[in-house]
């Protein structure tokens, strides 16, 4: 199943759902536009044109999750105030669960941002400090929603207080015993609070101050990372990086998942929750770790074009997924995928070939054999030998080239219309699945020696043997380099 399948199938599962818990925020914006400075002081006069109000902090990785078609439950603090009804009342209309929210006597965080002429030009805080916080009845919260067991645990921390020590360690505990993940977005420089979480997900400039490193002097983030990752007793670290993508630590290496490139980079804010919001969605759906994070970053791209915290919805990632593969990549397909488009060639009464083979190291003679194969009929469908399966085949040695590298190379020729990868030791499943109208090999073989010319007489298909060219063979190329 291709990435995008997972997406549009696994993000919406039922009985599967993410609690987030953080600092809550009311972001109001109020917009217009510049033409004097005032006359009572040198500053400039903002006119009016429009305001209004979006949830923040936490409450936004909880948007991004929702948009994303996960259920999603948020727990926090909000102020016995109208800012704080506003809130409540944004997020119930963003299909955010609220079940985990408790009201204080202290005021509803709120960032008002003045902003003219698209520049922000000033920023309103209203916020409790975090002595005034008591997390005891948020806690008690919580611990009843862990009960419920959550596909996933997202500490939001933007250092307002609500992630106290304690509640941080008793949410990480209380998961950690129900086998439930916990990702954190971390603040501070005392990342001690996040011990035994399985996560985190700190932006460059955060990672810097939180291991203590001279940027100056040691450029190399392995050593301090790898340190940090272990002492905290972490299965990964996701340190995001603006332009310069996602850095995996990972075991004990660092890998750079390049971001995706954008016409436009209007308004940071918000991207370091899509990032942790889309990693979450995506672990939920139980995608490996790397392919969550390249997810994340293609939606990262997409919200740094917005202004202001705008969350990633299902459907423009998925367009963007769609659209970032070349017509070569979108040749290789899932076996779903496939199935669908060679019913559709058969509507059409496209006549369909099927071959299959290793193709490692590609050369003249397999784009010959390939040429010769799509001249039998109107569409080519190359069965492609796993990894796994060319070693069982070939030997330890082999193959030389990746599997993802195999098929990319692949889709390039014109001649090939469709390309899936299959780890049988034959592909007599695909044949019966596909039920092709020709079945070609090389001239090598014998008709009766072709895997499934049996089973192609009970849908009228025959086998085409294709001469070969003579002294080309992946072989020969190896012993020659060797």
């Amino acid at each position: 199943m291709s990435e995008i399948d997972i997406i549009k199938n696994k993000f919406n599962a039922k009985n599967q759902w993410a609690l987030v818990v953080g600092d809550l925020m009311l972001d109001r914006y109020l917009i217009g536009s510049v033409s004097r400075i005032s006359p009572e002081a040198p500053v400039p006069v903002v006119r009016l044109k429009e305001s209004f109000d979006r949830i923040g902090g936490s409450g936004n990785v909880a948007a991004n999750l929702a948009q994303l078609g996960i259920k999603t439950v948020l727990a926090g603090q909000i102020g016995d105030d109208g800012d704080g009804k506003k809130l409540l009342d944004i997020l119930k209309k963003n299909h955010i669960g609220v079940d985990g929210i408790v009201k204080d006597k202290n005021p509803t965080t709120t960032k008002t941002r003045i902003i003219g002429e698209h520049q922000q030009m000033m920023r309103i805080d209203q916020e409790a400090t975090a002595d005034l916080i008591d997390s005891k009845p948020l806690i008690k919260r919580i611990s009843t929603l862990l009960n419920k067991k959550p596909s996933i645990v997202i500490l939001s921390d933007y250092a307002k207080g609500v992630l106290s020590e304690a509640l941080c360690q008793h949410v990480i505990k209380l998961a950690k015993s129900k086998k439930i993940p916990v990702l954190v977005d971390p603040k501070g420089i005392d990342y001690s609070k996040y011990k035994n979480a399985t996560a985190i997900t700190p932006n460059k400039k955060e990672a810097i101050e939180a291991c203590h490193i001279h940027v100056t002097k040691n450029p190399n983030f392995l050593t301090p990372l790898l340190k940090l990752k272990k002492s905290l007793n972490l299965q990964f670290i996701a340190m995001t990086k603006g332009e310069d993508g996602i850095d995996l630590v990972q075991k004990n290496t660092i890998k750079n998942l390049p971001a995706v490139n954008q016409q436009q980079v209007f308004d940071v804010s918000g991207a370091g929750d899509t990032v942790i919001a889309t990693l979450a969605a995506c672990m939920i759906a139980r995608m490996p770790i790397e392919n969550c994070l390249n997810i994340a970053n293609v939606a990262a791209g997409i919200v740094i074009g917005k202004l202001g915290t705008i969350p990633i919805t299902l459907q423009t990632l998925i367009e963007t997924l769609s659209s970032k593969h070349s017509d070569q990549e979108k040749k290789i397909h899932s076996l779903s995928r496939l199935m669908e488009q060679v019913l559709i060639w058969k509507k059409q009464k496209k006549k369909i070939v099927f071959t299959n083979g290793c193709f490692d190291i590609l050369h003249a003679g397999h784009v010959t054999y390939l040429e010769k194969a799509k001249k039998l009929g109107d569409i080519l469908i190359l069965a492609l030998n796993s990894d796994s399966s060319v070693t069982k085949l070939k030997g330890k040695s082999r193959p030389v080239i990746h599997q993802e590298d195999r098929a990319r190379v692949l889709s390039a020729l014109s001649s090939v219309d469709s390309i899936i990868i299959f780890s049988e030791t034959t592909p007599l499943h695909l044949i019966k699945k596909i039920q092709p109208d020709i079945l070609v090999k090389g001239s090598d073989y014998k008709k009766n020696q072709v895997v499934g010319h049996k089973e192609l007489k009970k849908w009228h298909g025959k086998v085409e043997l294709v001469s070969v060219v003579p002294g080309r063979s992946t072989s020969a190329i190896i012993k020659k380099i060797s």
